[in-house]
């Protein structure tokens, strides 16, 4: 079990290098919102990871660390930029329901347990981007619409690290 959480870990620190790359692209491209949002979103990476780490080490196991792949160079338009936001979650999803299978398999109530919030959690990570992905879609990832969309992204960037600061 301490080996697929440890993927797993591996995995949400992808994740948070994936969306501080996005960041980067974003802010690059002056939607100071749509940056502020995917910094929020590896700051909340990186926090999963370390919650995994932290329960690791509280069932007396060994966290092994992988190498972290570099996010793709190439991020395209907000709206592609989403797309491969929903894509990878739901690759995360997959990844942590099988991990509660595995834990279900070898009756560890405990990471069963665990695990949990992180199936909530994916379900509102989808659900969000989802959202995002259809007003992307009905106003356009240009002009007005855009910066419509990025004034959005800020205030909900915002209310992500109020979230954050509550909760430290």
């Amino acid at each position: 079990m301490a080996a697929k959480i440890s993927d797993q870990i591996n995995r949400e620190f992808y994740s948070a290098y994936l969306y501080l790359a996005l960041s980067t692209a974003a802010d690059n491209a002056n939607l100071r919102g749509t940056a502020a949002w995917f910094l929020g979103k590896h700051n909340e990476e990186m926090a999963h990871g370390l919650k995994m780490v932290r329960y690791v080490l509280d069932q007396n196991a060994k966290v092994t660390h992988g190498a972290i792949a570099a996010p793709p160079s190439q991020t395209g338009s907000v709206l592609s930029m989403f797309e491969r936001t929903l894509e990878h979650a739901q690759g995360v999803t997959a990844a942590i329901n099988d991990i509660v299978d595995h834990a279900l398999s070898e009756k560890d109530h405990a990471t069963n347990i665990f695990m949990h919030w992180f199936v909530t959690e994916q379900i509102e990570e989808e659900a969000t981007v989802n959202d995002i992905l259809g007003r992307l879609r009905l106003f356009g990832d240009s002009g007005q619409g855009l910066l419509m969309i990025d004034t959005e992204l800020a205030a909900a960037a915002k209310m992500m690290g109020q979230e954050a600061a509550a909760v430290a």
